[in-house]
């Protein structure tokens, strides 16, 4: 990426029940200068969403209580929160579990274990869409 600043500012969830990947996308993001929040499952994230008005979201698909299609599936039938990107992060690459996340209204799906490069370039691709 040619510009450091350019996703300075831009607040990112990242939904996660792995601590490991919570934090190794808390620094890759907040070293590109996004604001993050991290949320545990689908239920914290809910919570905090309405709050905080994240820009885009990142949200794994196997989570307890709540899983990653659920979340998604809820954050989009909010007329609020509609807009907002969701990129489901998912350690299988399938296309059955790609097909399900559009259903639900993902915007993106990465595989796990993301790059910095994957992370932030997924980050530029969406970070406009709810920007109207």
């Amino acid at each position: 990426m040619s510009d450091p600043q350019a996703l300075h500012g831009i607040k990112v969830m990242v939904i996660d029940d792995s601590n490991t990947i919570r934090r190794s996308a808390e620094i890759f993001l907040t070293q590109a200068g996004c604001q993050v929040l991290l949320a545990e499952d689908g239920f914290d994230a809910l919570a905090k969403i309405a709050d905080h008005q994240p820009d885009l979201i990142f949200c794994d698909i196997m989570m307890p209580r709540l899983d990653g299609y659920q979340t998604c599936a809820l954050i989009k039938k909010n007329p609020k929160f509609s807009a907002t990107p969701v990129i489901m992060l998912s350690s299988k690459d399938g296309l059955f579990d790609r097909a399900r996340g559009r259903m639900v209204g993902s915007d993106h799906y990465l595989t796990k274990p993301f790059t910095k490069d994957t992370l932030l370039q997924a980050v530029t691709d969406h970070r406009g869409r709810n920007a109207a």
